[in-house]
Formats: C-alpha cells, sequence, structure tokens
C-alpha cells in the first residue's frame, strides 16, 4: 500500500452568498468602503441592492474584493454595471475626500463616505449590511458583519465596485502628480510612495493626519 501523505490543504474560504439578505427580507444594501489606509486620495464607500437577487452569472464572479485578481475585479465591475442597467442591481458610490479625512479623521469621512452612497441610492433600503464593526449613522436600520465582503453577495459587490472606482480614480491623478506614483500603489504606504514623499513633500491630495504626511509637511514648511 502506497505510503499516505501527511499535508494538509488548508480549506478554501467560504465564498459569498445571498443567506443575509434573503433573511433580512425586503429591500437589503450591502455596504463596503475602499481607501481606509492610503496616504492619499479619497476614501470610497458603495452601496449595492439586489432587488431580486443575483444573477448566476453574476454571483459566479462575486467574492470579497481582497481575493480577486485586478482582472478580475474589472470583469466583476463590468458585470455589476450590465446588471444595473438592466435593473438588476442597484449601485451608488459615495466619497470622502482627503480634506474631509483631514477635518473628519479616517472613521468619520469612511462613514461620511456611506451615508452619502446610501443617500444616491434614491429610496433608502429596509437594512444595510455593513462591512466591519462600526455602524455608521445612515437613515436606515444597520447590521454590521465581520468579514462581510466574503460573506454576502451585496457586500461583496460593494467592496468591487469601491475598490475599481477609487483605483481608477487615482490612476486619473498620476500624470498630474507623476513623482508619487499614484497609479502603482493608490495612495498606500508603499516603501516607493514614501520615498517620494520624503523627497517631494505632500501633494494637496494627501491626507493631512497621517503621520508620514504631517512629518513630510513639516520639513517642507
Amino acid at each position: 500500500m502506497p505510503p499516505t501523505s501527511s499535508r494538509r490543504t488548508s480549506p478554501s474560504p467560504p465564498r459569498p452568498d445571498f443567506a443575509l439578505e434573503a433573511a433580512a427580507g425586503g429591500r437589503v444594501a450591502g455596504i463596503d468602503e475602499a481607501g481606509r489606509g492610503p496616504l492619499a486620495g479619497p476614501v470610497l464607500a458603495a452601496a449595492v441592492v439586489f432587488p431580486r437577487g443575483v444573477p448566476p452569472a453574476l454571483a459566479a464572479l462575486l467574492d470579497d474584493s481582497k481575493r480577486l485578481t485586478a482582472a478580475a475585479r474589472a470583469a466583476a465591475f463590468a458585470a455589476l454595471r450590465e446588471a444595473a442597467a438592466r435593473g438588476e442591481a442597484e449601485c451608488a458610490i459615495g466619497a470622502a475626500s482627503a480634506a474631509e479625512i483631514g477635518r473628519l479623521n479616517i472613521l468619520r469621512a469612511t462613514h461620511l463616505a456611506m451615508a452619502r452612497a446610501v443617500m444616491r441610492l434614491g429610496v433608502p433600503p429596509a437594512l444595510a449590511l455593513v462591512d466591519g464593526n462600526r455602524a455608521p449613522p445612515l437613515p436606515c436600520p444597520v447590521r454590521c458583519v465581520i468579514g462581510g465582503d466574503g460573506l454576502s453577495f451585496s457586500i461583496a459587490a460593494a467592496s468591487i465596485l469601491a475598490k475599481v472606482v477609487r483605483d481608477r480614480a487615482m490612476a486619473r491623478l498620476d500624470p498630474r502628480w507623476p513623482a508619487y506614483g499614484f497609479a502603482r500603489h493608490a495612495g498606500y504606504p508603499t516603501e516607493r510612495h514614501r520615498a517620494a514623499l520624503a523627497e517631494h513633500g505632500p501633494s494637496p491630495h494627501h491626507r493631512r493626519g497621517f503621520a508620514p504626511v504631517d512629518q513630510a509637511a513639516l520639513r517642507f514648511g
């Protein structure tokens, strides 16, 4: 008898489904953000409602945006836009600028972006499923779901929408501020970004209140 292997394979993480939305009933929005950690650029939030469930072809593309490659996120984003055009999904984006982040702090600015996204849905949802453990002040009941972008189709869709829109916004800033490499790191504190910040000082799109930005601003007056 051949020897059995002692190596264990790690179980695959669970994929999202529609169970939380179905259990709640009614009009449920999934909400997630992108861009809490960067040193530059806005924080974005997305709200997504699937009024009649998720089309199977779209469901196969949805997952936590962090688990997806850039190409897979782009494909899911395009499919979401097509679903919205057919009335199978309702999608909205809200943002808080770097200046608002500096004035409010990142948590309050993130909650502001989420509230703006919900307001842009037009009709408020009966329930908002929000990724994370801190409930934003919204014009509807809120349920926080830790790890929700890997559990709920609506939250996963919101995570993809927010991530793709924010990355593209940062790429559009790149030609105007080429020294910082925004298209490569989307404002996150990579070694290259930190070096550029130390060399050139902060741009108007860098976030005050974040230590590397404030330190660079002090050096450059």
